[in-house]
């Protein structure tokens, strides 16, 4: 949940130039300037619709949430067919998207000032709410098997997961009680320390890693068989996670470090490595501010420009000559996105350094405002992705890995620790 971009410019409609300015996807589909294999276009599409495609982070419980909700059937909100955001069912299903893990986000200020608890139920209240009025299109699931009898009757499974351990307070049996209601992973924080862990975020470094209860909430995840998802967590508290458990971890929305230097809520290698030593899944975020540091730093650089304007101006933002002075400078400094090709690349590296049974999808979708790559601006595009790992040399068995094979490969194993 970064907003780190610009997020009034019209997403899709934004001329970008990029260094070999190789393709651009208006919609779903390739436009190329030179041509384009159309029977890998084909395979790609096939294959997006063959596979189960996991995607392990969605923001869209939070994103209706901000929207105002309601609990009605008419509500336009309701992610059937809608324009707004970057998911509902029509545009997943041409995208060949079969299980994306609806995130119940709870923002850190919930842990600071309450209400993490009556936050979660209301999250995952909606997304039940939105599968009972909407049984041709949505189905709660709670485990793999779940997903694969979805995707055989044709409906799209709604996993969920909890983005911030904040709800299970200082109680250990929250834990038990989410799962109950749906939970398959927990975050185990967000943008602060909290009572589990610290943050990557964070500068307090309150714990140095784990919290005494956070080895007990740990514990009781895996008795309940909860996924553990360390992204978000520290450093220091990803290796005490990882000395502790003995079951696979995820990473269910997160990136690699190499392309953002410095930037501790992507993986570093040695992260990485020790993923594969535990036999977990690092879930690659497309978010451009996660995928190419360099975008990051120019995009700020402009905004900060931009802000300096108004202050010299003597305007602020919500005036009519602000207004006027910050859509004039946004026209011609547009922001850069990162693209389809710079997935591939945080793909690339992880395989080359952990091989392809440690690489997953977790798209942020939602979440990371208007920042997607080129050639992934919503859920329908996932095909573009595909072609790009079909032209790669990836296999139709390593594709089927990245899109689901390893995350449920983590999950039934879960599962099945809980269940001795």
């Amino acid at each position: 949940m970064i907003l780190f971009f610009l997020s009034s410019l019209v997403r899709k409609n934004i001329v970008l130039i990029f260094l070999f300015a190789l393709i651009v996807f208006p919609d779903s589909g390739f436009s190329q300037f030179s041509a384009i294999d159309s029977t890998r276009l084909k395979t790609a599409q096939t294959l997006a619709q063959k596979f189960i495609i996991v995607d392990g982070h969605v923001d869209l419980p939070y994103r209706l949430r901000v929207q105002n909700f309601r609990f009605v059937k008419e509500f336009t909100g309701i992610p059937v067919q809608t324009s707004e955001g970057d998911f509902d069912a029509v545009r997943a299903r041409e995208g060949g998207l079969d299980a994306p893990f609806m995130s119940i986000f709870i923002p850190s200020s919930y842990q600071e000032n309450g209400g993490a608890v009556a936050l979660a139920d209301s999250l995952i209240n909606m997304m039940e709410f939105i599968a009972e009025n909407n049984p041709e299109h949505f189905v709660i699931v709670r485990t793999p098997t779940e997903v694969e009898n979805a995707k055989q009757k044709g409906l799209i499974a709604l996993p969920m997961g909890m983005e911030n351990g904040a709800p299970v307070e200082d109680d250990i049996s929250k834990v038990k009680y989410f799962r109950e209601r749906g939970i398959s992973y927990i975050t185990l924080t967000h943008a602060k320390d909290n009572k589990i862990c610290d943050s990557s975020y964070d500068t307090t470094k309150t714990w140095k890693g784990l919290s005494p209860y956070g080895y007990k909430v740990l514990d009781e995840m895996i008795r309940q068989g909860i996924m553990i998802d360390v992204s978000h967590i520290s450093d220091q508290a990803f290796y005490q996670v990882l000395d502790y458990v003995n079951v696979p971890v995820i990473a269910s929305h997160s990136s690699v470090r190499k392309y953002t230097p410095g930037f501790e809520r992507n993986m570093s290698d040695d992260l990485i490595l020790n993923m594969k030593e535990n036999n977990g899944v690092i879930m690659i975020n497309f978010g451009s501010s996660f995928l190419d540091g360099s975008l990051v730093s120019h995009n700020d650089e402009k905004r900060n420009e931009m802000y300096d304007l108004l202050t010299e101006k003597n305007l602020t933002e919500d005036s009519e000559e602000g207004k006027k002075l910050i859509e004039e400078f946004r026209k011609a400094n547009p922001v850069l996105f990162s693209d389809v090709y710079k997935v591939a690349d945080h793909i690339d590296h992880v395989v080359a350094l952990a091989g392809i049974d440690h690489v997953g999808l977790g798209s942020d979708y939602d979440g990371v405002g208007d920042s997607l790559p080129v050639g992934l601006k919503d859920v329908s595009d996932y095909p573009n992705l595909i072609y790009v790992l079909l032209e790669r040399g990836y296999s139709e068995e390593d594709i089927a890995k990245i899109c689901y094979k390893n995350i449920f490969r983590v999950w039934n194993e879960v599962l099945k620790v809980s269940g001795k």
